[in-house]
């Protein structure tokens, strides 16, 4: 079972203080935050690509990278690392291949019901789903609007940049879709 695993090795990281290489305080060294997809063939390889270490950058994720309102989590986070934790540029690294890229409705919710979702369930949530689970078309396009979302947000402050890029997740390779010094 993964959670017993997870919590032996756990003890024995702690035990034998295996954190001590990690330890940083809450500031990011590099006084940014990236918003990127939650895949999890970015967990190791973005960093490495990025020539990213330890405590260098705030990392908030979602699904498909995207960002389709003003008002929820993923800009919330964005505002506090911003507010907060003195970040001063913001990475919308978005990648090929993702799972949100001409997402389906109609078969995720053949998914949902399958795994046990009663119809009487679906129709008394308090939203649509299809007015909330989206995703996207052109990886380039969902960069932009995220990139646009960021920018346009009321809070943001003006002197915080915002880039948009596009990485390989085969390769890290990364693609430049939005240079923010170069907009403002």
């Amino acid at each position: 079972m993964l959670l017993n695993q997870i919590l032996e090795f756990n003890e024995n990281f702690v035990k034998n203080k295996q954190y001590e290489g990690f330890q940083t305080d809450r500031f990011p060294n590099k006084r940014a935050v990236i918003f990127t997809c939650m895949d999890n063939r970015l967990v190791d390889l973005m960093p490495r690509a990025l020539n990213l270490q330890n405590g260098d950058v705030k990392m908030v994720k979602n699904a498909g990278a995207m960002i389709t309102n003003h008002y929820d989590s993923t800009m919330k986070s964005i505002l506090v690392a911003v507010y907060n934790l003195k970040a001063d540029e913001i990475f919308v690294i978005s990648h090929h291949d993702c799972g949100m890229s001409n997402f389906q409705m109609d078969n995720f919710m053949d998914l949902v019901k399958e795994r046990g979702v009663s119809e009487e369930t679906i129709a008394n949530l308090e939203k649509d789903p299809k007015e909330w689970m989206e995703g996207f078309v052109d990886v380039r396009t969902n960069v932009k609007e995220s990139v646009d979302m960021i920018k346009s947000h009321p809070l943001l402050p003006d002197d915080v940049v915002v880039h948009g890029l596009v990485i390989d997740p085969a390769t890290g390779e990364l693609e430049l879709v939005e240079r923010g010094y170069e907009s403002e």
